[in-house]
């Protein structure tokens, strides 16, 4: 499986290239189990779907799609080509479609099924921050509305406009917005347009010797200005921090003028106005510029795999090296139901690594480990040649006070390439009738096993009330001194009603990780999505001071409204 390095290889909507409109990704590129033989089986046995007796769906016909017809006046469509040029406008329906979602299981179930309530009027393509500040005058103006779009990947439900919407519902598009235009080497920072693709911007960063070190799961297709709007983490999050974390400057466009936060190491100005446009989702304005935090490409970077004897040691060992002199790129370790999905989309081994492999299972069972248990982990080093040495060594002795065993680093190169790829394992299932999405959440180390056993037994008291065979894996990712994400997968078949099952499970979940002291989302933001217990999370007070700054930065609701508080 490959994927795209830039907006060149994907579908052209407008000058700007997207993603498939009823999937992720692009054509051509998808998810195939006939090289990897257990994964059919595992299938199977976690939720019932035979993949060798059912035929995937056909591809949705777009001509089948009732869409809302545009309610862009003439005379507002003319307003907006003058200020981006006629070429850079759009109103057909294959542009407002792309712009209706991101690309939840919601979103996805939705699209194929012809759901449509209310569709973007007009999807607008500025060139240049001046082109955003005009589009945004005349559209407050007009009393439109506006909804940024980045990559459109965004599982949170924090693009589509609210099915009553009756004002124009303007897409503005950064997509034209993809430059680095400066790197300060003496202060390891570079200002970056908003609307550059993670791959284009690591690109052109590398060029010039340097990474921003931000790998989130939808790196391929979602943008600088997207992460920063939904506060998101990436994979090496340990050790370039969260996009909270990276974020220094910011440039944000709102009618009547830009809010402009400086680039400097710190500050005490009043409560942070940074921290309020991080994972706004929108609500304050356009983010059209971001000055983040650089770093110089490392000499070494290795991800090495162990495995644990369950989860319990899996977690303290990751506990103890977030809480010593290490410092990972990753650390990340899956529960054994996750352990068991990783091998099973193994491509087949031969020769002496089939040999290999047999003999270190042997050894394990010797040792009184109970394979079924078993849990999987990847810690990640980088930086000098002596110094992730050093640094691996320490995290070693921590694993292997833990009873940790080290597997060498085949397995990690393999989820380096491979990391990016678990949307398209969604889109396969769904192609066959089944649900797999994701919920995320973070908690402190003394509550992590509390979270992760809540989870468990209410998606299967959830499965038991769909009346559906159903599967839940989890790992643990981006630790912290206090504590790490828990990022939970559940999976099964769509019997009769698919969203109302869905919905089920789903909220389900959510309302475990609330009760046992987690987060309601740890990086994929609020959105309509995770709204419903944003109160329980953070006080009805903390939504009161929130729904304030909304509608004292925003009066007339003109800036994606109802997202995260109503």
């Amino acid at each position: 499986m490959t994927e795209p390095t830039s907006r060149t290889d994907a579908m052209r909507t407008g000058d700007v290239k997207h993603m498939k409109w009823w999937g992720w990704g692009v054509e051509g590129v998808g998810f195939h189990h006939e090289d990897k033989p257990g994964f059919a089986q595992f299938v199977q046995k976690a939720v019932g779907l035979d993949l060798w007796g059912i035929e995937p769906t056909e591809r949705p016909d777009f001509s089948e799609l009732k869409v809302p017809a545009s309610t862009a006046s003439e005379e507002f469509v003319r307003v907006l080509s003058g200020i981006v040029g006629a070429g850079n406008i759009v109103v057909d329906d294959l542009s407002r479609v792309v712009h209706t979602y991101g690309k939840s299981l919601r979103d996805l179930v939705r699209i194929r099924s012809g759901e449509i309530a209310r569709s973007p009027d007009v999807i607008v393509y500025p060139a240049d921050e001046a082109e955003v500040q005009s589009v945004v005058e005349a559209a407050v103006e007009a009393d439109a509305v506006i909804i940024p779009f980045g990559g459109g990947s965004n599982i949170a439900g924090s693009l589509e406009p609210h099915p009553d919407e009756s004002r124009v519902v303007v897409s503005l598009d950064l997509g034209r917005l993809g430059r680095v235009l400066e790197i300060d080497t003496d202060a390891g920072l570079a200002r970056i347009q908003a609307g550059a693709l993670g791959p284009d911007l690591e690109a052109q960063l590398n060029r010039d010797g340097w990474t921003m070190g931000h790998f989130p799961d939808s790196f391929t297709h979602s943008t600088l200005g997207g992460w920063v709007a939904t506060r998101s983490s990436g994979m090496q999050s340990d050790k370039y921090g969260d996009i909270a974390d990276i974020v220094k400057g910011l440039r944000v466009v709102r009618a009547g003028g830009v809010l402009v936060i400086r680039a400097v190491p710190s500050a005490s100005t009043g409560p942070s106005v940074r921290e309020m446009v991080v994972g706004s989702e929108g609500r304050l304005g356009v983010i059209t510029e971001v000055t983040v935090q650089v770093h110089r490409l490392p000499e070494r970077r290795g991800i090495y795999a162990y495995f644990f004897k369950n989860l319990d040691h899996g977690l303290a060992a990751m506990q103890e090296i977030a809480e010593s002199d290490v410092s990972p790129s990753v650390t990340r370790v899956s529960d054994a139901h996750e352990t068991g999905f990783s091998l099973a989309t193994s491509k087949e081994s031969k020769g002496i690594q089939k040999m290999a492999q047999a003999g270190l299972m042997a050894y394990l069972k010797r040792r009184g480990w109970d394979l079924d248990e078993m849990c999987l982990s990847f810690i990640g080093f980088e930086g000098g040649e002596a110094y992730a040495k050093r640094q691996k060594s320490l995290a070693d002795r921590i694993v292997r006070k833990h009873h940790g065993i080290g597997v060498g680093k085949g397995p990690g190169a393999l989820y380096d390439q491979k990391k990016f790829d678990t949307p398209y394992i969604r889109d396969f299932l769904l192609d066959r009738g089944a649900a797999g999405d994701v919920s995320e959440t973070a908690g402190p180390w003394s509550k992590l096993r509390g979270i992760h056993a809540a989870v468990y037994e209410a998606a299967d008291r959830a499965y038991e009330k769909i009346g559906r065979k159903g599967w839940t894996m989890s790992h643990m990712s981006h630790s912290y001194h206090s504590g790490a994400c828990l990022y939970f997968t559940f999976a099964f078949v769509f019997g009769d009603d698919p969203l109302g099952e869905y919905d089920t499970v789903k909220r389900a979940i959510q309302q475990a990780f609330v009760d046992a002291g987690g987060t309601i989302s740890h990086h994929h933001g609020v959105g309509l999505e995770h709204a419903p217990w944003l109160e329980e999370d953070i006080s009805p007070q903390g939504v009161a001071v929130m729904s304030g700054l909304f509608g004292a930065a925003d009066p007339g609701g003109n800036f994606n409204p109802r997202k995260i508080v109503v």
